[in-house]
């Protein structure tokens, strides 16, 4: 028996396009980092001494968002949107309130706002592992480092909030 692949390469050749198309979605959440970034104000602010240092967030967030590609696409190969509109909606919706938080943190110096978006955040992440674990229990797990992160994240920005009036 010939492997799929082989007998049906231009599938192949789609899903990994299709798959560079996820992971520049996910990417994309973090270009807010690139035109709004720490500046004086978040370096004066008061942190608690478990504060992680800079230099984790990118490699974190660079395996988060693969996992959270790999996951959507995942979901996206049993069927395409018209199949998976609902599971795929509510990812879309987390990677939005995941974009949206760095802007209201750092941009505008809302922690309070920030704090809100991110318990949102969290509930979306919940939703969409409920629907992905529906269509694959894989794709739903590997959302469980990118929820284990944002709830230490809304940990952490409440706790800056707070130290912060």
């Amino acid at each position: 028996m010939q492997n799929i692949d082989q007998e049906y390469p231009s599938q192949h050749k789609s899903k990994i396009f299709a798959f560079g198309g996820w992971l520049a979605l996910c990417y994309s959440a973090s270009i807010t980092g690139v035109f709004i970034s720490p500046d004086d104000w978040y370096a004066g602010l008061n942190k608690p001494s478990w504060n992680p240092p800079g230099w984790v967030f990118g490699p974190v967030w660079m395996t988060l968002y693969f996992m959270m590609a790999y996951s959507a696409w995942t979901v996206w190969k049993q069927g395409g949107w018209s199949a998976q509109r609902k599971p795929l909606f509510y990812f879309l919706i987390q990677l939005v309130l995941n974009a949206a938080w760095t802007p209201l943190f750092f941009g505008l110096h809302k922690p309070g706002l920030a704090f809100v978006n991110i318990i949102l955040l969290g509930l979306v992440i919940v939703i969409t592992m409920f629907h992905f674990w529906r269509v694959s229990p894989v794709a739903s797990y590997l959302l469980i480092p990118y929820f284990a992160w944002v709830s230490f994240a809304s940990y952490l920005n409440f706790t800056i909030w707070k130290m912060n009036p």
